[in-house]
């Protein structure tokens, strides 16, 4: 069966990056339909919402720490612009700017933290490293095996929860639009070009031959429709040019007194271990939640969550800050992120008709808004020109961006 109203724009996928294109392509006057089967459920609904680029360069992806920090500084402008879309106000989607304590254990901790404090100099990252003692000034909650610590003013936080809802309320509000909680099982061709999606009913979403850009008016003119495949590490299972992998991943959501734990994002490594965890905003009440990761493991999707993470993560998160013991534990959330084969994202024009947003592996929220100013250029976006200060994106295999 074939749905009559064809769209301009078909998104497989709800997480932050497909409803972050499903608004882009709104924006740029597009009729949108999103396919997913429980939108916002994926790595997004795990994610903790840093935005890290400092603590999240790794060596030998230095291309993708310096698209991650330009990303960083964009961030602003892409949650000015989404408050605005969904009605709510200024400051509500952050991001909270309080910066991030990174905090070492033992002594080839601490070895280890200089070794990425050397690697933020070569990428001209403002980090640098202060004493146990001024840490602890910074963060009186951390505990008494702390070996060495460093401040990074620029990683901040958002809450991921609060910008999907946020998208998801924009999308399913707009009436070009329509979210529909279906799986998508192939991509339909033709001549060559993606036409569109069959979903898990039988259902075939065709896009339609229309302007992006020009109003959606849908006259036939122009360029064809596109399909914008945004679905995380299934995406290999529906087009064989993106090569994702599923990469589990544990967080924990705790509750507390807002004045127990840290006050700012603390990222350590205990004995080798990486650990983070980030406070919310108090909430009215006097209580704010406080997530506790994560977890990384190369093997098979999966949304249930093993003990032994739940006891490793909290093993290390009070190793640095004893003070989370008196927190509640009040959910485990295990999701997989979409890897790429070089850990940064696919995202550009794959085939005719076709635009790959996937494969963001850690960085799928800090990556939103350069995946905006990346779709907004290639859906042809009138209404709202990408900031000029946006870098191209790294261009799936055998495709060009």
């Amino acid at each position: 069966m074939e749905h009559r109203r064809a769209p301009d724009v078909v998104v497989v996928g709800a997480g932050i990056i497909g409803l972050t294109a499903a608004w882009r392509a709104l924006v740029a006057g597009a009729r949108v339909t999103v396919l997913d089967p429980a939108p916002g459920d994926g790595a997004t609904h795990a994610a903790a919402g840093m935005l890290g680029p400092a603590m999240e360069a790794e060596f030998g992806e230095e291309r993708l720490a310096r698209i991650g920090a330009e990303s960083g500084r964009l961030w602003p402008e892409y949650a000015a612009g989404l408050e605005r879309a969904a009605g709510l106000a200024p400051g509500t989607l952050g991001p909270d700017a309080t910066g991030t304590l990174a905090v070492a254990f033992d002594a080839d901790d601490a070895a280890l933290l200089r070794r990425r404090l050397a690697l933020h100099r070569e990428l001209g990252l403002e980090t640098w490293e202060i004493s146990p003692a001024e840490a602890r000034d910074r963060e009186p909650s951390l505990g008494p095996r702390v070996s060495a610590a460093a401040w990074i003013p620029g990683d901040h936080q958002v809450d991921p929860r609060a910008v999907r809802r946020a998208l998801l309320d924009v999308v399913r509000g707009h009436p070009r639009a329509r979210v529909v909680e279906r799986t998508v099982t192939a991509l339909t061709w033709e001549a060559g070009a993606v036409t569109g999606a069959i979903d898990d009913t039988g259902t075939v979403w065709r896009t339609r031959a229309t302007a992006v850009g020009s109003g959606g008016t849908g006259d036939g003119q122009g360029r064809p429709g596109v399909v914008v495949l945004a679905a995380g590490y299934a995406s290999a299972t529906l087009y064989g040019g993106a090569p994702t992998r599923p990469v589990p991943g544990t967080t924990l959501r705790l509750e507390a007194a807002a004045d127990t734990g840290p006050s700012t994002v603390v990222r350590g490594t205990v004995q080798g271990r990486p650990v983070y965890v980030v406070p919310r905003r108090a909430r009215p009440g006097g209580r704010r939640e406080i997530v506790v990761g994560a977890t990384s493991d190369e093997r098979a999707a999966t949304t249930r969550t093993r003990a032994g993470d739940v006891f490793a993560l909290l093993r290390d998160a009070r190793a640095l800050l004893p003070a989370l013991d008196e927190a509640d534990l009040v959910e485990t959330t295990t999701r997989s992120r979409p890897g790429s084969p070089d850990n940064a994202p696919l995202l550009g024009e794959a085939a005719p008709g076709l635009i790959l947003a996937t494969g963001h592996y850690r960085s799928g929220i800090l990556l939103a808004p350069h995946t905006a100013a990346t779709l907004d250029t290639h859906l042809r976006t009138r209404a709202a020109p990408p900031p000029r200060t946006a870098p191209a994106g790294p261009s799936p295999r055998g495709a060009s961006a």
